[in-house]
């Protein structure tokens, strides 16, 4: 299992270049699930609104697939080589995961070898909890839990700078194993399944 988690996935040269060395293969050869974030509506997913974003990365368009909560249960079941999983409000987007009861899926596909990049709120919900990530990013959803894919290890505290040094403290006192990662830095992660 294979995951490249990050604070800005595609949107930064150095942790672009990082996913590129880790994919495993060409970018362009690579089929792609995109799961947007909490703000995808229908029309948005229906426009093609998130292809070129992908295309930018250097994914080819016959090999994207852009993930549609509005009919979620098409994807069950497929094979893909990543799923990735960008940024938004990880409160948000990991309820309407959760709400498609595609949560388990995203781990199934990651167990089956789809290297999983994670940008921002996708590399928070990795983690086995998300719920320290309340304390700069809000929560204005229905969620009671906070339990992650639990894909990751440890904890991460995504867009690092001093000013978040207070909760990367706080949250090292509680866990074994807690990374801050600045807009430039990526991570490869690899365990066996």
């Amino acid at each position: 299992m294979k995951l490249i988690l990050s604070s800005c996935d595609f949107k930064n040269e150095k942790s672009k270049q990082v996913i590129l060395e880790n994919l495993g293969m060409s970018i362009a050869d690579c089929k792609v699930l995109f799961i947007p974030n909490e703000k995808a509506n229908i029309r948005r997913i229906k426009n093609k609104k998130y292809i070129p974003r992908l295309l930018e990365a250097g994914f080819s368009e016959e090999n994207i697939s852009v993930f549609n909560y509005y009919d979620c249960e098409k994807f069950f079941g497929l094979s893909f080589d990543a799923v990735y999983v960008g940024g938004g409000n990880t409160f948000g987007t990991f309820e309407r995961l959760w709400e498609c009861n595609f949560t388990n899926e995203i781990v199934r596909l990651v167990k089956n070898g789809a290297v999983y990049i994670g940008g921002s709120a996708g590399a928070h919900i990795a983690c086995p909890d998300f719920s320290h990530v309340a304390k700069y990013d809000e929560n204005n959803t229905s969620l009671t839990e906070f339990k992650g894919l639990n894909l990751f290890d440890g904890y991460l505290i995504c867009h690092f700078t001093e000013d978040r040094r207070e909760y990367f403290e706080e949250l090292k006192k509680h866990h074994k194993k807690v990374l801050a990662l600045t807009d430039e830095d990526a991570i490869v992660y690899e365990r066996d399944t």
